[in-house]
């Protein structure tokens, strides 16, 4: 009898010692609201998660990339221009995307009018050596296979938005196909063209008042305000010794031959028409080759950069990595997975239509990797390699 008793006293003295061990680690009051409990670990999960993601830690930085596309084999600048310009738009989406045919018109239309122009800073961003494209453009150009096209005051540097390249035989199929020029006209055009193939300006001379006006309101040639003293396509901008009497010894050794810079510039060109001291002539006005839609171009570059530089700057340490910002430039629309398209055909649709997005609204539907090129070579941000989240990008401060 005794030592059942004493069994039974042993077992139940053993679970108050548990619960008393409990209670000394102060884990009561935490058991006594379990309700309370889950509600607290809820929320302490996203921040972990954004913690994780960038948003309030700098990221961890273990080496720059230095091109943004180290694993394709260019071969030369034609094939750099072909491959920016396949990639700049998205496929517009065949269903869920929210825009009836009006507005898919309208998206075709715009692309199709923009001008076949690649900027340079996109080239520099994929190229592994920018000097050695920049000596391939100047072959290229004197060649006649490409043409640089200038805009000034469109930006400083790496950033200019007026700085980029065009194929000739496109920019000659564009002007043998416009209704409203003449079939002569467009000859003496593309001749001008090929008499002058790396200058960017032209004198009013080589056209006719009735010629120039035609041209100028086709989008084929833009009036210069001034004689431009960035002429040369090859001269860097904001040079502002360019066309003085100071420079003429040495521009033929900086400038490409064939270019109004190197022999002086366009105030060279002027005191050589007899418009120096003592012998004033009218003078002479130049006319700059352009494309059609050209400023359609540059806004859209200009606002797309904008945008992404916002976006980008909404991180705490103005850097994120690439999935949060190809996140945030998509607008959140859902992804086209095979579990997402299955939850649409259930009617369990989530995310944004692509219409309401600023990237379908106002960039007609620009490829996030496309405009993360373009900032990178235009000296806007960088990209760089992390140990956590893989590839991340920041602005250039």
């Amino acid at each position: 009898m005794s030592f059942q008793a004493t069994a039974a006293r042993s077992s139940r003295i053993t679970k108050p010692r548990k619960q008393s061990a409990a209670s000394a680690l102060g884990l009561r009051r935490t058991t006594s609201s379990p309700s309370t409990t889950s509600t607290r670990r809820k929320t302490s999960q996203p921040t972990r998660s954004t913690s994780f993601a960038g948003e309030d830690e700098k990221l961890d930085d273990t080496g720059e990339i230095a091109s943004l596309a180290a694993d394709l084999n260019f071969r030369d600048v034609p094939q750099y221009m072909e491959y920016i310009r396949n990639r700049m738009f998205q496929d517009i989406p065949q269903t869920g995307a929210g825009m009836n045919s009006t507005r898919i018109a309208e998206v075709l239309n715009y692309r199709k009018a923009l001008p076949p122009i690649v900027t340079i800073a996109h080239i520099d961003a994929l190229s592994s050596s920018s000097t050695t494209t920049e000596r391939e453009i100047v072959e290229l150009a004197q060649a006649g296979v490409l043409r640089r096209v200038i805009i000034p005051n469109r930006g400083v540097g790496a950033a200019a938005v007026g700085d980029g390249i065009a194929s000739v035989i496109e920019w000659q199929r564009l002007i043998r196909s416009h209704p409203d020029l003449d079939a002569d006209l467009k000859e003496k055009y593309i001749a001008v063209m090929n008499s002058n193939p790396t200058t960017t300006a032209i004198p009013s001379t080589a056209f006719t008042p009735a010629e120039l006006s035609a041209l100028t309101a086709s989008g084929f040639l833009t009036s210069c305000a001034s004689p431009d003293n960035r002429s040369s396509l090859f001269a860097s901008p904001g040079a502002g010794s360019l066309g003085t009497l100071a420079s003429l010894s040495s521009a033929g050794s900086r400038h490409a031959a064939g270019s109004l810079a190197a022999v002086g510039g366009a105030e060279a060109t002027k005191h050589m028409a007899g418009g120096g001291i003592g012998h004033r002539k009218m003078p002479i006005s130049y006319y700059n080759f352009s494309l059609p839609h050209t400023g359609s171009h540059m806004k859209l570059l200009v606002e797309a950069r904008t945008h992404f530089l916002s976006l980008l700057n909404k991180s705490k340490h103005k850097e994120a990595p690439f999935d949060i910002m190809r996140e945030r430039w998509d607008g959140g629309i859902p992804a086209q997975d095979q579990q997402a398209r299955a939850k649409r055909a259930r009617g369990e649709f989530t995310g944004v239509l692509p219409r309401r997005t600023k990237k379908w609204k106002h960039f007609y539907g620009m490829r996030f990797e496309w405009i993360l090129e373009e900032c990178v070579g235009a000296g806007l941000v960088e990209c760089f390699q992390t140990g956590s989240v893989g590839l991340a990008v920041r602005t250039i401060t």
